[in-house]
């Protein structure tokens, strides 16, 4: 019997991407800072805020346009 499910990849990713986030509590954007197999360090590119984090995020779309918004 087929069933519809949905399936979820963890994004690749890398010091220096820059990033939004959407449909989550710390959404807006942010520069990922540093990435390990389990945790990432992103910053706030108006406030400088850094949050370090379990990896959470999974890619969506890659996007053009201004950033940070």
């Amino acid at each position: 019997m087929d069933h519809t499910f949905n399936v979820f990849k963890t994004c690749p990713l890398k010091e220096g991407q820059k990033i939004r986030v959407e449909d989550s509590p710390i959404g807006g954007d942010w520069e990922v800072i540093s990435v390990s197999p389990y945790k990432i360090t992103l910053r706030c590119p108006v406030s400088g805020k850094e949050l370090t984090k379990d990896r959470f995020l999974f890619f969506v779309e890659e996007s053009q346009g201004k950033w940070p918004r």
